[in-house]
């Protein structure tokens, strides 16, 4: 029996009405596929790669950790797929196969497995240079899904504009989910990386909960099957797009990932954003333009968007984004359920963020209040996770008005804690 062929429905939620001279128009944009977790086979495979820290301050329980991590993640790698595992220092050097890639079966997983648990720390932390691996393995396979997991815990000791380009090379070649362990790593770091690389990223506390966490997060791969997924958005003429967001299940900007994709010329704009890998899920996001203001009455179609493949011209779904003018307040001041609330968790996001770096630089005002916003966000839209722990950082005296005390001696595992988690959303209640 053939694998079925994957498709996205595409719903939209918005307010379309606008008073007289508005132009703004939002509208939070639902995209659920379905049959791309069987679509490997049809679409070109699949290739896993494994990069692992080991430089010297990994050494003692971390690197045991990670080779079990190792090992663990191997173990869910389905027959048939390429991988190879990386050890990365100041340089980068593949530990399994030599070269290349493995086609995965018992016998590679085994020999795999028992190449990293001989895993040694030992010299520096350069992440360009292992991400500059990955992208090298990762081309030898076009058209394939092709994700990476990469480990680290620490900074990166590369001049920052050395990192960026090589992300740059690296983007739309491979996605990167990152795990971060101990509490010496850089969070806004990690973040940049697996943001560029349409990843996630975690912060691992405790290196005995990496080989769990290694196994979850290959079994997750295993189930995507549909690379290079884009977003079309078609806008008319005189418009803009003034944001796209993913903001759920976590929140990341793609504005600037735009690639152009219209006729030179044409009467309207049309610009494709990536979004990665796919497997059935549902993903969502935040769409922002800017349309030229209409006479009371008028109607038009602010947005359409599509999914496809890059470089595909089939259509695997579409919804469209309307504008329509009105002298009626009742109307136009009426407020999309969804758009206040992925509003609210960009804000909640910003405020932690803020927050947090405020509480490093020793500015305690800003940092209440803006974690004491947190605080009110969390607990206004449901983002339980977030808000326990927000308890950890402050004491809170009253939630729902966001009134908190800075707590002594925050422990940085804690700040860590609460940063990472502060792009992951929660959906609004009742909508699963």
């Amino acid at each position: 029996m053939s694998a079925p062929q994957p498709s996205f429905s595409v719903e939209v939620d918005q307010n379309p009405y606008l008073h007289v001279g508005a132009t703004q128009v939002d509208a939070i944009v639902t995209v659920t596929a379905s049959g791309a977790g069987s679509a490997a086979g049809a679409t070109g495979g699949a290739v896993e790669i494994i990069v692992v820290d080991c430089s010297a301050s990994m050494s003692g329980g971390k690197i045991h950790a990670a080779r079990e991590a190792t090992a663990a993640a191997v173990g869910q790698i389905r027959d048939g797929v390429e991988f190879a595992v990386v050890a990365g220092t100041h340089d980068a050097a593949q530990i399994y196969p030599r070269t290349g890639t493995a086609t995965a079966d018992a016998t590679t997983r085994r020999e795999a497995a028992n190449a990293a648990r001989r895993l040694r720390a030992g010299g520096g932390t350069s992440i360009g240079v292992w991400l500059t691996l990955a992208r090298r393995i990762a081309e030898r396979h076009p058209g394939a899904v092709r994700h990476a997991i990469l480990l680290t815990d620490g900074q990166n000791g590369e001049p920052p504009e050395v990192l960026e380009r090589v992300l740059a090379e690296c983007a739309g070649g491979f996605v990167c989910d990152c795990r971060g362990v101990g509490t010496d790593w850089d969070v806004e770091e990690l973040r940049r990386i697996s943001s560029a690389l349409l990843g996630g990223f975690e912060f691992i506390r405790e290196p005995a909960d990496l080989a769990d966490d290694f196994a979850r997060m290959m079994s997750t791969a295993m189930a995507k099957g549909l690379a290079d997924v884009e977003l079309r958005l078609w806008t008319p003429k005189g418009s803009r797009v003034r944001f796209v967001k993913q903001v759920d299940p976590d929140i990341s900007d793609l504005t600037d990932r735009r690639t152009e994709s219209g006729r030179p010329g044409a009467p309207a704009a049309q610009g494709d954003y990536p979004l990665g890998v796919w497997g059935d899920e549902t993903r969502i996001y935040h769409v922002c333009l800017e349309v030229p203001a209409q006479a009371v009455g008028a109607e038009m179609l602010a947005g359409r968007v599509s999914l496809r493949r890059s470089g595909a011209s089939d259509v695997l779904g579409q919804g469209m984004v309307k504008a329509i003018w009105t002298d009626d307040p009742g109307l136009s001041t009426r407020i999309s359920r969804q758009v206040a609330h992925f509003t609210g968790q960009a804000r909640l996001a910003d405020s932690i963020q803020v927050g947090l770096a405020a509480l490093r630089d020793g500015d305690e005002r800003t940092a209440t209040a803006r974690l004491g916003e947190a605080v009110r966000l969390a607990t206004e839209s449901g983002n339980d996770g977030t808000a326990r722990l927000l308890e950890r950082v402050v004491l809170v005296e009253d939630a729902p008005t966001g009134s908190v005390r800075l707590r002594a001696g925050v422990d940085k595992a804690d700040a860590m804690s609460l940063d990472t988690r502060s792009t992951k959303t929660v959906r609004v209640r009742g909508t699963g």
